[in-house]
């Protein structure tokens, strides 16, 4: 159902500098979406963007003692962080060294940088394949305060402006409009271009600073937890509505949006299940069933044409799901179940016809591929640029790429592998 507005007035605004310029990224911004999205095998990953409005910026002290590729990459180097951009054919990490950007497909590095003294970066996030960047200090030796936001542009190699705040930042959200910032209780949304405090949102205890916004040029849909347990926010910033979902009983863990922002899925601490919504009535679509043990969901992403939905855990298994929403037939989704609904669209068992008599399990749908995971790291999984295939992500610096089979609903085959913490042999 449709809430009053959780937006809060504003209260004393977080520090920013008054020298800020607008960021000149037009030239990008310009670039056809297929040349945004498709990188030649020799194209580096990020692309340079000229920001001479922003010499002299607000940062006193402009970054002096920055490596450049390979420095931090070493056998100590630890991952703080690790995240894709947000078309997903590239990914950034933080580590206790400084950061890095690698391209998907083709694997490889496209730029590291490394600070002098040893400072470690934590929460990192791109801005496509821009050379802006923004992220946050984190472990022993932070580079920054874990309060503060830094703005890095990679052209001038230094940080151009800094947001801070009276509590840790928990992650970062960027688009080609907007950033936005989301603390334990709070989310602040700025106009990227000046960063101008646009709206703030209150949320439950969030402290894993869970937000996805939508990707597409059309207006802003942001989703958050909402101030009860299990509950979901959706603000379509064209309407200016929030809807309301009580996605689960539990607390929520994990949630993906698609980049159009038109379908949710969400996990709750338990990790059994998991469900599709409608963000923009707020039905539920379609549950799937991970498994029957409690499970930690470390990322959902949806395949770019929402027929597939990938779901990693500390189970050590990534799990690929069929989707049978029908985005074409909304009344027919609205008909079949409510906003606050707990029953699936379809059911893949052979038991569904004796649904009311057996456990809840018997008629759940199951996931059509699976992959293996060694160790015990934290993963993150993508869809890849070729059919049926994904990119999986460690914290101890794996890079998995695999294909898989839905008609066969056997193993995924994996197609290879990297280790983007391990040292590169040294150039002759």
């Amino acid at each position: 159902m449709d809430t009053p507005s959780p937006f809060s007035p504003p209260f004393p605004l977080p520090n920013t500098s008054s020298k800020f310029q607008s960021l000149n990224l037009q030239r990008y911004l310009e670039q056809p979406e297929a040349q945004q999205h498709q990188l030649q095998p020799q194209q580096a990953a990020v692309e340079q963007v000229n920001d001479d409005s922003l010499h002299g910026s607000s940062i006193k002290n402009p970054e002096s003692g920055v490596g450049s590729n390979h420095v931090f990459v070493n056998h100590s180097a630890t991952a703080y962080h690790v995240t894709f951009n947000q078309d997903y054919g590239c990914f950034a990490i933080g580590t206790d060294r400084g950061f890095g950007v690698y391209n998907c497909v083709p694997f490889g590095e496209s730029f590291c940088r490394n600070f002098e003294n040893i400072g470690g970066i934590g929460i990192i996030e791109m801005l496509f394949r821009s050379n802006i960047l923004a992220f946050v200090g984190h472990g022993d030796h932070p580079q920054y305060p874990r309060n503060k936001v830094m703005i890095w542009d990679d052209q001038q190699s230094r940080c151009i402006h800094e947001l801070c705040f009276r509590s840790e930042v928990r992650r970062i959200r960027l688009r080609k409009d907007c950033l936005v910032v989301v603390l334990e209780h709070k989310i602040f949304v700025y106009n990227f271009s000046n960063l101008e405090l646009l709206f703030q949102i209150e949320t439950t205890t969030n402290p894993k600073g869970l937000c996805e916004v939508s990707q597409t040029a059309d207006q802003l849909v942001l989703v958050c937890p909402g101030l009860q347990k299990g509950q979901v926010w959706v603000k379509h910033n064209a309407s200016k509505s929030t809807k309301s979902i009580v996605a689960h009983d539990s607390v929520l863990a994990c949630f993906a949006l698609t980049r159009e922002g038109n379908l949710l899925a969400t996990a709750s601490t338990k990790g059994t299940l998991i469900r599709i919504f409608n963000t923009l009535e707020g039905t539920l679509l379609q549950e799937v069933r991970r498994g029957l043990d409690r499970a930690e969901i470390y990322s959902l992403s949806f395949s770019p044409t929402a027929q597939w939905l990938a779901v990693s855990s500390d189970k050590g298994t990534v799990h690929v799901f069929s989707l049978k929403v029908n985005l074409g037939n909304r009344s027919t989704d609205k008909s079949n179940c409510s906003s606050n609904s707990r029953v699936p669209v379809a059911a893949s068992s052979s038991f569904s016809f004796i649904r009311g008599a057996l456990p809840k399990y018997f008629s759940s749908e199951w996931s059509v591929a699976q992959f293996r995971l060694p160790g015990v790291s934290q993963y993150i999984v993508t869809f890849g640029n070729e059919n049926n295939t994904l990119i999986i992500l460690g914290w101890d610096g794996s890079f998995f790429r695999c294909k898989f089979d839905p008609a066969s609903g056997k193993e995924m085959t994996q197609l290879e592998y990297h280790n983007f913490l391990e040292p590169e042999e040294p150039c002759n």
